[in-house]
């Protein structure tokens, strides 16, 4: 199958699992981006007062994300399905040994496709495993939005450590009260981001992120790829990629460009996000 056929089979495919594409053909979920802050940042408490947040959990439970207390939820369990795969070429355990494979970035073709969402679901779903530390990075840096979504307060970050040669990637990671789940914050903006992204101190981080804990997966929110140039060069340092797709929306030639801008990674994974639930059902997931 060609490159034009597996673009079309996409788009053939709503309120399903992509297939054909991808490495993994991944799920079909059913919720957005569009979730609005009702609370203002966590107070501080521990003996490191400056870098500890506490997230709203029952907030995020009334905003139907994935949460420890949760219980057996749709979206729950999408992202259960979703995260094996990527957990398994994280570890190895497929037989693959990945560059990097437990770098991975979470994008869009364009803005609104649920992303952010989907990153942070993927974050809060890992960090349930029995053996897993997660650090979600937010690193949509024109447009940072994982604190707000979470209910917290603008932090230094990212942008912040490649600006800043004094500071520590200690200096700027939140702890929560979710005790495998760290957050690094997208920090400061700033009109050189593209080239910051791509330079030799970004790429010193992203090795000290990756390989400084056995038992790390890095999750990115990353720009849409079609937006901003910053996706692109985020994307070709990444172990794994996984790309949100609008049901019903994104267009046919939008996926393909996408897809295009980050065929070097050859681990990249789709979900299907915003479906509808089929007529009469309550759920609504995975497909084989």
């Amino acid at each position: 199958m060609g490159f034009d056929d597996k673009a079309a089979e996409l788009r053939s495919a709503p309120g399903d699992a992509i297939h054909g594409f991808a490495e993994h053909a991944l799920t079909s979920v059913g919720a957005s981006d569009g979730m609005a802050p009702e609370c203002d940042s966590g107070a501080a408490h521990g003996p490191n007062p400056g870098k500890y947040r506490a997230i709203d959990l029952a907030r995020l439970q009334r905003l139907g994300m994935v949460t420890q207390d949760g219980g057996r939820t749709s979206v729950a369990e999408d992202f259960r399905i979703i995260k094996r795969p990527l957990l398994h070429n994280a570890r190895g355990t497929n037989g693959a040994n990945i560059k990097h494979g437990n770098l991975i970035a979470v994008t869009s073709a364009l803005p609104g496709e649920g992303k952010t969402y989907c990153a942070i679901n993927l974050a809060l779903s890992i960090a349930m495993e029995m053996d897993i530390t997660v650090l979600l990075v937010d690193a949509d840096v024109a447009r940072p939005s994982v604190l707000e979504v979470l209910g917290l307060g603008a932090e230094a970050g990212l942008m912040d450590i490649l600006l800043n040669d004094a500071l520590e990637l200690s200096d700027v990671i939140l702890k929560t009260n979710i005790a495998t789940l760290s957050i690094l914050p997208a920090g400061r903006r700033s009109k050189h981001a593209t080239e910051l992204l791509a330079s030799r101190t970004m790429s010193n981080l992203l090795t000290e992120i990756a390989d400084r804990y056995a038992d790390r997966v890095v999750i990115f929110d990353s720009p849409p790829l079609l937006i901003t140039t910053e996706a692109s060069v985020l994307a070709a340092q990444m172990g794994q990629i996984v790309m949100v797709v609008e049901a019903e929306t994104t267009t046919q030639h939008a996926v393909k460009e996408a897809l295009r801008q980050i065929e070097s990674c050859a681990h990249i994974n789709l979900i299907y996000n915003k479906i509808k639930a089929f007529p009469g059902a309550d759920y609504y997931g995975y497909y084989d």
